[in-house]
């Protein structure tokens, strides 16, 4: 995992696998950057996880809860197809960013086939 800020942004790249013995790590370290730089936004890049399970939707949920109390926001962004189901399929879709837009963006797709 891999961390940056800037410009009221942190990005966390994951990679591997985000199991409860991975997360318990991302956790702290995640946690530290949040309280150190309160950014309004952090995005979870997933490109590089090879697995995930439910460890990982409770990342983003304590996160997210985080996050609200002082009107950040959770973005996801390059998730495999099996982890974008995942997350629709717990309900993270609802309340972090992202998501909905890769569902827009399949919709405009198939918008313009049907034209």
């Amino acid at each position: 995992m891999t961390q940056c800020y800037a410009l009221g942004t942190l990005t966390v790249c994951l990679d591997g696998e985000i199991d409860h013995h991975a997360v318990r790590d991302i956790r702290e370290q995640v946690d530290i950057s949040i309280n150190r730089h309160k950014p309004s936004k952090v995005i979870f890049d997933f490109e590089n996880v090879t697995f995930m399970d439910s460890s990982g939707i409770g990342l983003i949920m304590g996160r997210y809860k985080t996050l609200s109390r002082y009107g950040g926001i959770i973005e996801i962004v390059r998730m495999p197809p099996y982890i974008e189901k995942v997350m629709k399929l717990s309900g993270v879709s609802k309340i972090v960013k992202g998501l909905d837009r890769a569902k827009a963006a399949d919709k405009g797709e198939q918008d313009r086939k049907e034209q």
